[in-house]
Formats: structure tokens, C-alpha cells, sequence
């Protein structure tokens, strides 16, 4: 199929630039002695898993349950699902997946650790724990010090569940200027004492678990982390080019649109709004648009209905004409991946490959 054929919104993969994003954290993990278990929460295709894998992962990580069950689809050798689970039904249906392969949970609580360790006895499996840690996000996590010593202690005498060591999400440094390579090292520092403590407590951490895609090349400087969890590195996208983290020639993903109409001045209208776009904003500047344009980078993608996207052109320096395509870097790809049922692989004009995006609305 060529790229002409596409109906659209369609969301494009450049297939060259996937696999350079991949083969390049992979090498990367490899030269640092890093365990790479990516996050599948941007590409949510078990067949881009197997790639990761095939391409030295030990592993995969997702956030649901749902998308773990998804996942085996990739044949994986291990499943972290970096979230707490809380349910019974979700508990079952975790002890199922962990039939098949083995599965590790991140939580920062004994409420959400003594039913997982119940449904494990009951179903005769073992699940592995990571004692979830915040290292300044504020969002879930045991603080540092005392507490994540304690937690950790108290989960070592729940049957079923295996205590591997320490998970951490820095999603606070979105930069890598002086600032932002700063909070590394505080980071780094926070994960070397949380290491230490625990050793002189007497529990030694097999899995240092951590990372994120914008300080995804700064891994090696954090003290102490074994494993990293990138997963928008495969694609890409504006707000990673925003925080440093990655160039445009770095973005696999963008969005095919047509311009459907041009009756404002200074203003087209293209085929895709908030069913098709991420309404997450620019972290480095909240009003930069919902997008990049990629034939017109000096236009605005300023306002999103649900299928009407507003480009302001006035700074543009070209015209555009109804029937045109133009393709969109999206704002924030994860949650735009999650928004279309398929993906399309492409190398130049020509479409490769169709993937089923079926790990999408896996929201349990």
C-alpha cells in the first residue's frame, strides 16, 4: 500500500527511525550494564514488545492489568506491571498472567500488598514486589529513608510475594539543562542512600528500578539503578523534544491529517481533534498548541473540537489548500497511540506494516 492510499487521521510510524530509537537504547543499556524492562504504555502493540525483546529487553513493564494480559502476546520472559493492583477480580486475573510468565508488581502500601500476597497463596504462584519509592514526583511512593526500610521489612513476611528491591518514576525533571542535571544528582544521591539503608538493614536489592525517557541517556550517573523503564524512547515526541531528550529526526510517530477546510484567514481547519490528538499540553510551554506540524513548524495547533483541529497560519510563511495532507508530531504520543485502533508502518511512501493497536483503552 502506499502512503497516497491512507485514509485519514492516520497514525504514522516511520519504520527507519523506530528502529534506530531502538537499537540505540539498547546498545546503550547494554554498554551500562542497565536491565531494560521498557514501558509498552506508548506503543501498546505486542508485536513492537517482541522487537524490544528480540532486541536484548529482559522484559516488558506495563501499568494494568489489562494491558499485561495484552502483552503476553509478546512472548515476554517477565512482566512488571509498575502500578498497584486493587480488586479481587484484578488480583485473579493477575495470578492468571503470572501462569505464564513470570510477573512483578511495583506498590507503596501494605493495603495493596497483603490482598496480592493472599491471591498469590491461593493460586499457588509467586509474584515478585518492587517497593514503589518517591524520589520527588509527589504522586505515589514511600519516602525515603525509615519508611521504605520498614515497608520493605513488612513485606518480606507476606506469603507468595518475593521482595526483588526498589522501583522510582523521576517524571519531576522534564528538562536537562543545569537545573534539571542538578535533580539528577540529588536523584542519584536519594537512590544510593535508599540502597545503602536497605543493605544495612540486611535486604539486598536485586532490581534497582527506574528512569524515564527524558533522563532515559543520564541512567548510568544515577547511582545504584540496575533496570531502566523508558517507554516513549520508541517514538518519540514533541514534549521529549521539548525536554531535551530527544531531536525531531528522533520522532518516529506522527499524525497523517487532510486540511478540510480554509474558510477563516489565517486559519485551516485539518480532519483531527481530540478523538486523534492528546489534549496534553507542551511542559515546557502550556500555550504551544497541541502539536507540530511537520510541513508548516511556525503554524499554531491552537484549539481541538472532537474532529475539527484549529491550525492558526499566520506566522506559517506558506498557504495551504483544502485536500492537502499535512502530518502532526503530536504533544504527548502515548496517550494519542491510545486514541487510534491502528498504526501504520511506513518507509517513505510506502506502507509496510499494519499493527492492531491492542493493548488501547486496557484502562483495568
Amino acid at each position: 500500500m502506499r502512503l497516497d492510499e491512507l485514509e485519514t487521521p492516520a497514525l504514522l510510524i516511520d519504520l527507519d527511525v523506530m528502529e534506530r530509537n531502538l537499537l540505540r537504547v539498547s546498545d546503550y543499556a547494554r554498554s551500562y550494564g542497565l536491565r531494560l524492562r521498557p514501558h509498552t504504555k506508548t506503543h501498546k502493540t505486542p508485536a513492537l514488545g517482541r522487537r524490544q525483546i528480540e532486541l536484548g529487553a529482559a522484559g516488558l513493564t506495563v501499568a494494568k492489568v489489562g494491558e499485561a494480559e495484552v502483552m503476553l502476546g509478546a512472548d515476554p520472559p517477565d512482566l512488571l506491571v509498575a502500578y498497584p493492583v486493587i480488586g479481587a477480580r484484578k488480583l485473579q486475573r493477575l495470578t492468571d498472567v503470572a501462569r505464564s510468565t513470570r510477573v512483578t508488581v511495583s506498590l507503596d502500601s501494605l493495603e495493596a500488598a497483603a490482598p496480592l500476597s493472599a491471591a498469590a497463596s491461593q493460586a499457588g504462584v509467586e509474584l515478585g514486589v518492587l517497593c514503589e519509592l518517591d524520589v520527588g514526583l509527589k504522586r505515589v511512593g514511600v519516602r525515603p529513608g525509615s519508611e521504605l526500610v520498614s515497608f520493605a521489612q513488612a513485606l518480606r513476611k507476606l506469603p507468595g510475594l518475593c521482595v526483588q528491591g526498589i522501583a522510582f518514576y523521576p517524571g519531576q525533571i522534564k528538562s536537562l539543562d543545569e537545573e534539571g542535571l542538578r535533580a539528577i544528582d540529588h536523584l542519584s544521591q536519594t537512590v544510593e542512600c535508599c540502597v545503602r539503608d536497605l543493605r544495612h538493614a540486611g535486604m539486598e536489592p536485586e532490581v534497582v528500578s527506574g528512569g524515564s525517557t527524558p533522563t532515559l541517556f543520564h541512567s548510568h550517573d544515577v547511582a545504584g539503578m540496575n533496570e531502566i523503564r523508558p517507554g516513549t524512547y520508541i517514538f518519540n515526541d514533541r514534549n521529549t523534544v521539548a525536554c531535551g531528550g530527544a531531536s525531531w529526526d528522533d520522532c518516529a510517530a506522527s499524525i497523517l491529517t487532510t486540511v478540510v477546510s480554509a474558510s477563516v484567514s489565517g486559519q485551516i481547519i485539518i480532519d483531527g481533534g481530540s478523538k486523534t490528538f492528546s489534549s496534553d499540553r507542551l511542559v515546557t510551554d502550556p500555550e504551544a498548541g497541541f502539536g507540530q506540524v511537520v510541513e508548516a513548524p511556525r503554524a499554531v495547533f491552537q484549539k481541538m473540537n472532537e474532529e475539527h483541529g484549529y491550525i492558526d497560519i499566520t506566522r506559517a510563511g506558506r498557504s495551504f489548500s483544502v485536500g492537502e495532507r499535512l502530518r502532526v508530531i503530536p504533544n504527548h504520543v502515548c496517550v494519542a497511540v491510545n486514541l487510534h485502533e491502528y498504526m501504520y508502518g511506513v518507509r517513505g511512501d510506502t506502507v509496510e506494516a499494519v499493527w492492531k493497536v491492542e493493548g488501547r483503552g486496557k484502562l483495568q
